[in-house]
């Protein structure tokens, strides 16, 4: 049997997202992210303010970058703590470009988070995000059954299918989240994303709800000479982490720990989405005082196989000087990566 052609492919894989689409339109899953401590604010919006000093954080990823249609992903934050508003504030702009433009997906989110002192060792984070959200579909690009049915020589005639009557939806929608932080080098939080589960249909009469998404995550940071009694992020350690998110009947746990050897870091983590194996997490990453660097490469080992291309991933990360005041919070030493 001939090779694939990156046309038949493509015309592969953009049915295979049509059918998802049309026939499971309120399953579609969040953007996912290997480094989900390089994105914070994607991940918990409590996060925002924990390392005080203001941060901007960059991230991208290519996912299945082998059979042409494939999903890629940007964002862009900011965050800082204010004393005067005893709390964090965060700013996060993301763009999902998936199946080479079929779905188009920007999200712009304001984030405020406040943090209480319960004991001397142990403080409790919560935040909270709005989201202005907006799909386009491209109707253009897809193709139907009947397409390629009458194709002829891998030229496709119209299709005789009617489009939605919107093309292009907005919504708002809000999200919570709650970290705890103890002794500073123990943390753990969860977050819940869609509160208000807005419609996010292409057709005026349908209804397709974004199913809220249910994040649990914690880890911690061992020197490996002091234990938990000492050490910084730069020293020998080690960062063993877990995280579980739920979104309708989709389940997924994250397994993995990152080792610091300063200023390099590397890691390898374990996803696994409950009905089957997922992939294999490679991290590699740079750090210093001022900023962070990291790369990661997600193996399928699921049944799609490796033929996809995985995954890419990079992250990068610029702290910024507090300037002259004087630091009166500290910050929670969670992951880089």
């Amino acid at each position: 049997m001939a090779a694939e052609t990156s046309l038949q492919m493509k015309l592969r894989l953009l049915l295979i997202f049509l059918v998802f689409l049309a026939v499971n339109p309120v399953k579609a899953q969040d953007a996912s992210f290997s480094q989900y401590y390089g994105n914070p604010l994607y991940l918990n919006p409590a996060l925002a303010g924990i390392k005080v000093c203001p941060r901007l954080t960059l991230n991208y990823r290519n996912q299945w970058p082998q059979m042409g249609a494939n999903f890629v992903t940007y964002s862009a934050a900011y965050d800082q703590f204010v004393d005067a508003i005893s709390g964090g504030i965060g700013f996060l702009v993301m763009s999902e470009n998936l199946a080479d433009g079929v779905l188009t997906n920007t999200q712009a989110s304001a984030i405020y988070s406040f943090r209480v002192n319960l004991t001397k060792t142990l403080t409790m984070n919560a935040g909270f995000q709005g989201t202005y959200i907006q799909n386009k579909l491209n109707w253009n690009k897809l193709i139907f059954e009947d397409q390629l049915l009458s194709a002829i020589d891998n030229n496709l005639p119209p299709t005789l299918e009617s489009p939605p009557d919107r093309m292009n939806i907005g919504m708002i929608d809000f999200s919570a989240g709650l970290l705890f932080g103890y002794n500073e080098r123990l943390y753990g939080g969860v977050a819940v994303n869609h509160l208000t589960q807005p419609d996010n249909s292409f057709y005026s009469n349908g209804s397709s709800n974004l199913e809220m998404k249910i994040t649990a995550h914690a880890g911690a940071l061992i020197d490996i000479r002091n234990g938990l009694k000492s050490g910084e992020i730069e020293d020998l350690s080690i960062s063993p982490n877990i995280m579980y998110q739920q979104q309708g009947e989709f389940h997924q746990l994250n397994l993995g720990m990152y080792l610091n050897i300063y200023p390099f870091v590397v890691g390898t983590w374990f996803r696994h989405n409950f009905e089957n194996p997922d992939a294999v997490i490679a991290l590699i990453g740079f750090q210093h005082e001022k900023f962070k660097i990291g790369y990661s490469y997600d193996y399928t080992v699921s049944g799609l196989t490796n033929a996809t291309g995985g995954a890419h991933e990079v992250s990068f990360a610029w702290q910024f000087d507090c300037g002259q005041k004087t630091i009166k919070q500290k910050a929670i030493k969670c992951p880089r990566f």
